[in-house]
């Protein structure tokens, strides 16, 4: 017999307890980087959700879109100012995130998603107030910070076997504003309202690493703030663990920043030992260690 198939099923054997141990849990995925504009990465990536689904975890996608954005932008000649690093985001700038984020972005993906079997449903924060949002720095204009989450369409979703998909945008305590989340922080947002038993946080590197370039693969809330006030954890890799550390203190178990680009990365982190990226949590697993991650 094929070595091959042999090894796939004492793969699938050995997942054994980790299927058993995600039954029933909600994990939250934020999905972005290049995966988004690859067509073969994106069914990558829907076909391993579908797969989460289909053996019982309850998925929620959540979704950024910056390339698109400023594609879309580029073409209707909107100009954009910057404000320390970070796009300001005027009414014009609003509208056009709201429209790819919430279309062309949001449907992308729900559409991979049924194309490999499963049933998906895309929405945004401004869908049933399910978050709600103030200017996070007036000098940004309409980026928002969420502070109110109403998760239990998500719930309803999860009762109906269906797959969530959530486009970062915001309804404001003015019904009329509209506010850009940034794609992590809605993750974050999302999983603490729902005290998920994960939150993984795709992105385009392999994890945290230390002073000497190395990942580093568990972490406790306080090596986290040690190795930003060393200055080790720097530039893009802060919102993602400050988005842990949040997300950690409204009851999410544990967050994982792991490399989207390894192929069924999610997959990986959940389901064999060894595991994929940084894990970020408060305290030890129950199950075994991940063997050299």
């Amino acid at each position: 017999m094929d070595r091959d198939w042999i090894a796939t099923a004492k793969t699938l054997s050995e997942a054994l307890p980790y299927l058993q141990r995600y039954s029933g849990a909600i994990v939250v995925v934020k999905f972005g980087g290049n995966a988004m504009g690859d067509a073969e990465a994106m069914a990558e990536f829907a076909r391993d959700i579908v797969l989460m689904r289909q053996v019982g975890v309850n998925p929620v996608v959540v979704h950024g879109g910056g390339p698109m954005i400023n594609e879309m932008l580029a073409k209707l000649g909107i100009e954009s100012s910057f404000v320390r690093g970070k796009r300001v985001t005027d009414k014009a700038t609003v509208e056009v995130v709201e429209m790819v984020l919430t279309g062309l972005v949001n449907k992308r993906i729900v559409q991979a998603i049924m194309d490999e079997g499963g049933r998906a449903v895309g929405l945004s924060g401004k869908d049933d107030d399910l978050m709600v949002a103030v200017a996070d720095d007036p000098e940004l204009g309409f980026v928002g910070r969420p502070v109110e989450m109403n998760v239990q369409v998500l719930r309803d979703m999860f009762a109906a076997g269906i797959i969530p998909v959530v486009a970062p945008v915001a309804t404001g305590m003015d019904a009329n504003e509209t506010f850009n989340v940034n794609g992590d922080t809605a993750a974050g947002a999302i999983a603490g309202a729902l005290e998920a038993d994960r939150l993984l946080l795709l992105t385009d590197v392999s994890g945290v690493k230390d002073a000497s370039g190395e990942v580093v693969t568990q972490l406790s809330p306080e090596q986290v703030r040690q190795l930003t006030a060393d200055g080790v954890i720097a530039g893009g890799m802060i919102p993602k663990t400050e988005t842990a550390l949040a997300a950690l203190e409204q009851g999410v178990r544990a967050v994982v920043i792991l490399d989207g680009r390894l192929p069924n990365a999610a997959l990986l982190e959940l389901f064999t030992e060894h595991g994929a990226g940084s894990i970020i949590r408060s305290t030890e697993s129950s199950m075994k260690p991940r063997g050299a991650a």
